[in-house]
């Protein structure tokens, strides 16, 4: 009985390791790629729209291939070319001399997360019972937040020390995406190797199967992601409030820093109440987030309204996969997650397209939209979730 718990505690502390490293790589990189794109490369901003769009849609597909996967196959290979696709992307980033190569290097990084997300959280809920898998997800996403807090600062730090030169900044977001590959080797599968064959693993799970609980909840957050559009027109509201590349870059650190400080605690009450309340008060704050920010017109306010904003985010990534995780057997987690992930990664794509048609000149009607709906979400999804759930 004593190995369970030490296998358990190893694989929760080395994946979180893992994913700090890469969001640590990757987060460098997202709030200046626009500018490299548009000031360096001499892209027009429709194609960073275009890039980010097919970048996400092929994660969003590869998702739900990769849960599928996961169910059948050792998930330890699937994590490790995950990470090593996204390494591999930010490495063509950093040679980069026309866009082209950009999109090329942002859909092989995309790729990566598609590949690696579902069989990752598969395997963190291995053993886990259902009480305590919020704080499992809720660890996670804190060291993963981590990085992405960490990322920036560095990336703003260098940007000053090399005089606002960018290429530099990408050959630096090679070294922990590389590592964080390395250290996948220190994570172990408890299903062991072979091709499908042990009686933990299920043959190829129809959709159908899945538990009619799971649908419902699947629509409504699916629902929800069609009005969650990507942060990245957040930031840009808040660079056309006035904030600088430097300030924009600050005020997503600190919201980061909300996100990562905030998960753990999140993640624990989602265990002791129920993650349908802890998921509708972080609809409560993207609300407020999205309401604050399409009502202000001084940017320094921007450092108010998004550190409230990392609440939404606190309260319902880890919180989400760790309800979806309670709603279906063991054997069907990878494909739950899968198709959970892409369903809903896909719909924030559709967000994104709608809200930056409806931008205008300073985005401020899609985000009241967004906001409003959201707020709206919130005061029914307890009741919409209650008596339909498996037991938490």
């Amino acid at each position: 009985m004593p190995a369970e718990p030490l296998k358990s505690s190893r694989k929760t502390c080395v994946q979180p390791a893992v994913s700090f490293l890469q969001d640590a790589a990757s987060e460098l990189l997202y709030p200046i790629l626009p500018i490299f794109l548009t000031v360096v490369l001499g892209a027009p901003p429709a194609v960073v729209g275009a890039i980010e769009g097919l970048a996400e849609g092929a994660a969003s597909i590869t998702k739900v291939a990769a849960g599928r996967l996961a169910d059948r196959f050792d998930r330890r290979p699937l994590i490790g070319v995950g990470y090593g696709l996204a390494a591999v992307g930010k490495l063509l980033i950093a040679l980069a001399t026309v866009w082209p190569l950009v999109l090329l290097a942002r859909v092989t990084d995309r790729l990566g997360k598609g590949m690696r997300g579902a069989p990752r959280d598969a395997l963190l809920v291995e053993g886990v019972p259902k009480g305590r898998r919020g704080r499992v997800f809720g660890l996670h996403r804190a060291a993963d937040t981590a990085g992405a807090v960490v990322g920036p600062l560095v990336g703003l730090v260098l940007y000053e020390a090399l005089d606002h030169r960018l290429r530099p900044l990408f050959w630096v977001a090679v070294i922990p995406a590389v590592a964080s590959v390395a250290l996948v080797a220190a994570v172990r599968d408890p299903r062991g190797g072979g091709t499908g064959n042990s009686p933990t693993r299920s043959a190829r799970t129809p959709w159908r199967s899945l538990p009619r609980p799971y649908w419902r909840v699947l629509g409504v957050l699916f629902a929800f992601s069609l009005v969650n559009f990507p942060d990245a027109l957040l930031l840009l509201r808040a660079h056309d409030l006035g904030l600088s590349t430097a300030g924009v870059v600050g005020a997503y650190a600190v919201y980061n820093l909300v996100y990562a400080a905030l998960s753990y605690p999140a993640g624990a009450l989602s265990d002791r109440l129920s993650r349908p309340s802890v998921f509708a008060a972080g609809l409560v704050f993207f609300a407020i987030g999205y309401l604050g920010l399409g009502l202000i017109h001084v940017p320094w306010l921007v450092f108010v309204v998004l550190p409230l904003y990392g609440g939404f985010a606190a309260c319902t990534d880890g919180v989400g996969k760790a309800w979806i995780s309670t709603l279906v057997p063991d054997h069907q987690q990878g494909t739950a997650q899968g198709l959970f992930q892409g369903a809903t990664g896909a719909a924030v794509l559709l967000a994104g397209v709608w809200a930056g048609l409806a931008w205008g000149t300073d985005g401020h009607l899609p985000l009241l939209i967004s906001g409003g709906i959201a707020l709206a979400l919130a005061g029914v999804l307890p009741a919409v979730a209650r008596g339909r759930t498996a037991p938490l």
